[in-house]
C-alpha cells in the first residue's frame, strides 16, 4: 500500500513542476503585503483549513531558519467567531464576515479548497476583491467554480482528494522557502 500511495505521490509532486511560476507569484504577493506593513489571510475547510492554518502559522512562527515573525492570521481556526457567524448568517459567510472585519487594501487571502466549489470560499474572494487584498487560490479537481476568481491559482493536476492535499501542503512549503530566502536576504 505505502508504494502505490507513494508512486502515486511522486507522479503527483512531478506534475507541479509547471506551476512554479504561481508559487513564484504568490511568494511575490505575500513579500509585497509583509514589506508595506500587510498580512496574510488564510482559510479552509476540512482538511483544507489544516492546509490554511499551516500556512499561517509557518509565516507568523517560522518555516526553516530564525527571522522575524510575519503576520499570518487563519480565518479558519477561532471557533467561537465561526459559530457566531454560522448561527447568525449561516455556513457561507463564515469568511466572508471575516474578511470583510478583517481585511486591508494590500493583505493577501489565500483560501484552499481541492474541489474549488465551497461556496464560503468563494463569498470570502469576493469579499477580499471588494476591500482590494490580493487574493490566492490553492485548488485541486481542475479548479471548480472557484476557478478564475482569484489573481493568483495553482489548480493541482489531480482529481484525487489526497494527492491534492500532499501536493498543497508541498506547494505552500515551497511558497514559504521562497519568503524566508528573501527575508533572510539568502537570495
Amino acid at each position: 500500500m505505502i508504494e502505490t500511495h507513494a508512486e502515486a505521490l511522486i507522479e503527483a509532486l512531478q506534475k507541479t513542476v509547471p506551476l512554479e511560476p504561481e508559487v513564484d507569484k504568490i511568494a511575490q504577493a505575500l513579500l509585497n503585503a509583509f514589506t508595506n506593513g500587510k498580512k496574510l489571510l488564510t482559510a479552509g475547510n476540512g482538511g483544507s483549513a489544516a492546509e490554511a492554518a499551516h500556512l499561517a502559522e509557518e509565516m507568523t512562527g517560522r518555516f526553516w531558519r530564525e527571522r522575524q515573525s510575519l503576520p499570518g492570521l487563519c480565518l479558519s481556526i477561532d471557533g467561537t467567531v465561526m459559530s457566531c457567524i454560522i448561527n447568525d448568517y449561516g455556513a457561507d459567510k463564515v469568511f466572508s464576515r471575516q474578511v470583510e472585519g478583517l481585511g486591508q487594501p494590500g493583505d493577501v487571502l489565500a483560501i484552499f479548497s481541492t474541489s474549488g466549489n465551497s461556496q464560503n470560499l468563494i463569498l470570502a474572494l469576493t469579499a477580499a476583491k471588494t476591500k482590494g487584498l490580493v487574493t490566492v487560490a490553492f485548488l485541486g479537481k481542475g479548479g471548480g467554480k472557484t476557478k478564475g476568481l482569484a489573481d493568483i491559482e495553482v489548480i493541482v493536476p489531480s482529481e484525487n482528494t489526497m494527492r491534492v492535499q500532499e501536493v498543497h501542503q508541498f506547494l505552500l512549503h515551497m511558497v514559504c522557502e521562497k519568503v524566508e530566502r528573501v527575508v533572510l536576504k539568502l537570495d
